[in-house]
């Protein structure tokens, strides 16, 4: 039996039962749940079943209990497909456009497809990949939405989007050794998918948050996206749909850049860079910037949003003397500012009764595991500690989250 024959049996009456039993299934118990499986089931269909059940448990954290213990997955799907959060907010920004079909090339599972279909648009899915575009087929059935998302198996350079409102290429970035960081080698090259964007009335390619700003289209507008703090992709538009857009949000231009903080959706764009932020010594605040404003250039655009500075011209905390709060920062009060010794803080550590620690580092080698266990931490007061260079030097401050005692 191939790989596409298992999977099809997963989709039997037999298969779903199955399935449903190992909902809760502890895999360090898998060995004898397997032998005892086997004796009503044939091996192969227990070894899938078991196999799928383990990518369910891990789709949770993407996808939601809800969605994923109905979904199907593969290994890679698992690994790049995109949190179902932020596919969400893309299909509204396309919905609000008035976005009625998206062409969904290397659909992969069908994560986007899926998020485009519960937002009201007819996707065309596209993955060369049979086994692959089987699973985006089961998903779309799974999940009540097979009338809205057509999968075809096919090479996505072999399809013909003209007839499509929108495109959205989310190229491979993984091969045999991990990840792919040319863009070049991307599957398809991301010069492919920008072609094929260019085509389009609107398009959006979603790609690597790492990508140089140097290797964006002038054409596109780039956007960072961070969801709960994490940052977890980047997004390349183009062209603009004249339908039902309304917000600035919504508003795409060439060249420019854009951080954008989920669930809040609060976005932080600038047209052009501004210049250079000055660099001074550190004031009571201190600002961390999202790491989606830090991956979008923006971070003097924090700077001059809050008055403040940089600590240093490489690193990315911004200082204020004044409080300033903003939801692309975190802000913090600075109680302490010593230069790097690991001594004098576990002393003053020990003098403020800090058992909890939280420890921050930009610039440093140094490991918050390893800081900690050397610290030997007593006491009810916590305290925050950066470990980072100011004007060149090594440093630590110390502080709390402003606002808090």
């Amino acid at each position: 039996m191939n790989d596409l024959d298992t999977f099809r049996a997963l989709l039997t009456p037999e298969g779903a039962g199955l399935l449903d039993s190992l909902r809760d299934h502890d895999p360090a118990q898998e060995l004898a749940l397997a032998t005892r499986l086997r004796r009503t089931h044939a091996p192969e269909l227990v070894s899938a079943a078991l196999a799928q059940a383990r990518l369910r448990q891990r789709a949770v954290a993407k996808f939601g209990a809800d969605d994923a213990y109905r979904m199907f997955f593969t290994p890679n799907g698992v690994e790049q497909s995109t949190r179902a959060s932020v596919a969400a907010y893309r299909a509204r920004v396309f919905a609000a456009q008035g976005v009625r079909s998206v062409a969904d090339l290397c659909c992969g599972i069908g994560g986007d497809a899926l998020a485009l279909a519960r937002a009201g648009i007819s996707v065309l899915a596209v993955d060369r990949d049979e086994l692959t575009a089987e699973v985006a087929r089961a998903n779309a059935a799974a999940l009540g939405l097979a009338e809205l998302i057509e999968v075809r198996c096919a090479d996505v350079t072999d399809v013909d989007t003209s007839g499509w409102d929108a495109v959205f290429v989310d190229p491979a970035r993984r091969g045999g050794r991990g990840r792919v960081f040319d863009p070049e080698a991307y599957s398809p090259p991301l010069s492919w998918a920008v072609g094929a964007a260019l085509k389009a009335p609107l398009a959006a390619l979603k790609i690597a948050p790492g990508i140089p700003h140097e290797t964006v289209p002038p054409q596109a507008e780039a956007e960072w996206i961070s969801d709960g703090g994490d940052v977890k992709e980047a997004v390349l538009w183009f062209g603009q749909a004249h339908g039902s857009g309304q917000a600035p949000l919504h508003t795409r231009t060439p060249g420019a850049v854009r951080a954008t903080l989920l669930p809040a959706e609060a976005t932080l764009r600038a047209s052009a860079p501004l210049p250079p932020p000055p660099v001074g010594p550190v004031g009571r605040y201190l600002h961390e910037p999202d790491g989606a404003v830090i991956r979008a250039h923006l971070v003097a655009d924090v700077v001059a949003a809050c008055g403040g500075r940089l600590i240093d011209e490489t690193i990315a905390y911004v200082t204020s003397d004044e409080p300033y709060a903003s939801p692309f920062t975190t802000a913090y009060e600075i109680t302490d500012e010593l230069p790097f010794n690991m001594k004098k803080l576990k002393a003053l550590l020990r003098e403020r009764g800090v058992g909890v620690l939280t420890v921050k580092k930009r610039g440093s080698a140094v490991e918050p595991e390893e800081l900690r266990r050397k610290m030997k931490l007593q006491g009810r007061g916590s305290a925050t500690v950066f470990l980072t260079r100011v004007a060149g030097a090594p440093t630590m401050l110390i502080g709390h989250p402003a606002g808090r005692p």
